[in-house]
């Protein structure tokens, strides 16, 4: 049997190694998760549902209370959304980049990612849509920007719009209003491609500085940490002098980014490493501080060794552990803060976008929760506020939820769906 067959007999989700098959009501969530013992997989667990797209009408579930409905559909596997001072929402559409596989694991892992549409040919642009009569649905759309590098995280800080390539952010001008942006723009910092290849980006409260996620190369440093210079950290770029700096690290792939308004901290949710097991470690949404290091590759959680990565003691005695675990492979990507009565029944807390496990026995993720906050940390348990984004016997993916932020209206959520090929927008039923 060839390596591809052998890989897409893997995809398959038969894999003998899977050991233990975890239910979501033992998933590891909150601020004290129970974590399991690792178990090291011979071969990774794959199982990735078909993407099926919404069709008959079908829409994913809300919970009491809400409702959901297409703001716009018909994109290129949309990623990320930024909405405008003025109301203008912008859609990144852009699909990883594969480098050629090296290993039988490489291509097991790209068929898998196949499956749900996920690598191909990319879009590479920036899509503006305007909702120009306020009833929560798009009519006019425009290309803001093309011919990118995988563009995902978009900020505007005054006349300045920033886009966070896979290679780097670049920064335009922009005028309000506009429905695109001219010239080629400036390259103020540069970014190693491939591996968790997403830059999403965030202002600071007083509009001084910028922030990136830059994920790993590899699972848990596989190639050496050389390789891994300058990724599983979270960069910093001053506004006025374009100079930039690492600004934390030992955060395997920080994806969204969100300001909690009580105490000003930066707040992020993060992709743990893959191989141990269905619940091992679980992903997290953390705070993250000036200089802080948060274990990976040597360990995860509350400073528990990973024994598959030659170690530095020192690093694993002065990581941080995060402050609230969000269940094993939940994929959580999209993140936003979301203040008390912009939705009813919702207090102050953060807005998750979970993309959807691809590396377990059981899946987990494929829905958009709800983290209440209170004093500036998490209170308590998350809640659903959209489900219903795959089959019941797990085989299909109507949707995959990614980034979120809060409508123009503040009375809304809007949510991208890479597998949907829409964004929806939840508000009040």
């Amino acid at each position: 049997m060839s390596l591809i067959a052998k890989a897409t007999s893997i995809v398959g989700g038969t894999v003998a190694a899977i050991r233990r098959r975890t239910s979501p009501r033992e998933q590891a969530m909150g601020a004290d998760p129970k974590i399991p013992q690792a178990q090291s997989q011979g071969i990774m667990t794959l199982k990735m549902p078909v993407a099926e797209g919404w069709k008959d009408g079908r829409l994913p579930i809300c919970t009491d209370g809400l409702k959901v409905n297409v703001f716009a559909s018909d994109l290129d596997h949309p990623r990320w959304v930024e909405v405008l001072p003025n109301g203008d929402v912008l859609v990144a559409e852009s699909k990883e980049q594969a480098a050629p596989p090296k290993t039988l694991m490489d291509h097991a892992a790209q068929a898998t990612m196949r499956r749900v549409k996920a690598i191909g040919k990319s879009a590479n642009r920036v899509t503006l849509f305007r909702d120009e009569d306020g009833d929560g649905i798009a009519e006019t759309r425009h290309v803001f920007v093309e011919n990118q590098n995988q563009p995902f995280g978009m900020a505007l800080v005054g006349d300045k719009f920033y886009l966070g390539n896979t290679d780097g952010i670049k920064v335009f001008d922009y005028v309000p209003g506009a429905t695109r942006l001219d010239g080629d723009g400036q390259t103020l910092v540069t970014f190693k491609p491939h591996g968790h290849w997403t830059r999403s980006l965030i202002v600071s409260p007083d509009q001084s500085k910028i922030y990136a996620g830059v994920g790993s190369l590899t699972n848990i440093a596989d190639q050496g940490m050389e390789v891994e210079e300058g990724r599983a950290a979270i960069w910093e770029l001053d506004v006025a002098t374009h100079e930039a700096r690492i600004f934390a690290t030992g955060l395997r792939n920080a994806v969204g980014m969100a300001w909690e308004p009580t105490t000003q901290k930066l707040w992020t949710v993060v992709n743990e490493r893959d191989g141990l097991g269905d619940e091992t470690p679980p992903d997290y949404l953390t705070s993250v501080v000036d200089g802080g290091f948060y274990g990976w590759p040597y360990s995860y959680w509350d400073r528990i060794v990973d024994d598959r990565v030659p170690q530095d003691p020192g690093k694993v005695a002065n990581s941080i552990v995060p402050d609230y675990a969000l269940g094993g492979h939940t994929a959580s990507l999209g993140l936003c803060w979301m203040p008390e009565g912009t939705l009813p029944g919702f207090g102050n807390g953060m807005v998750i976008g979970q993309h959807g496990s691809w590396n377990r026995s059981i899946l987990s993720g494929y829905k958009l929760i709800f983290v209440p906050f209170k004093d500036g940390k998490p209170d308590g348990e998350p809640r659903d506020i959209l489900t219903g984004f795959l089959s019941e016997d797990e085989k299909l993916a109507y949707g995959r939820p990614v980034g979120v932020a809060l409508g123009a209206d503040r009375k809304s959520l809007l949510m991208v769906d890479d597998v949907g090929d829409v964004v929806f927008r939840v508000s009040a039923g």
